[in-house]
């Protein structure tokens, strides 16, 4: 894979927004906490896996003021947003921009949060 100067600038650009927000971001599992931290991300993150279900995930993340949704771009990815969007929406502040941002900066190379171990080296 590619990576440009202008790629990693943003990135760092992106990590840096992440970590000034001051929300919890959520990801699918474990690889993927693990691929955010090793980019530098230092924030509150939550692992969907641990809640047992989409009721237990939409009542504990409901107490949070504000979300940013970090799930993947796969079908699955894409499902577990929609249901989440739909079960918080009233409840909860949720923020898919990150996502967004995340598709723009790798020009869509990236479909999994965990992909982004590959820019690590760049990061330090």
């Amino acid at each position: 894979m590619r990576i440009t100067e202008q790629e990693i600038a943003e990135l760092k650009e992106f990590i840096f927004q992440l970590n000034t927000v001051n929300q919890t971001v959520i990801v699918e599992g474990k690889r993927d906490s693990k691929a955010l931290r090793k980019l530098g991300y230092l924030g509150k993150i939550l692992e969907f896996h641990r809640f047992g279900g989409m009721v237990n995930f939409a009542d504990t993340v409901s107490e949070y003021d504000n979300i940013i949704l970090l799930f993947d771009r796969d079908r699955h990815g894409q499902k577990l947003t929609e249901k989440a969007i739909q079960l918080l929406q009233r409840r909860t502040s949720i923020d898919t921009t990150f996502k967004k941002k995340l598709r723009k900066i790798t020009k869509g190379k990236i479909m999994f949060i965990e992909q982004l171990v590959c820019y690590e080296s760049y990061f330090g």
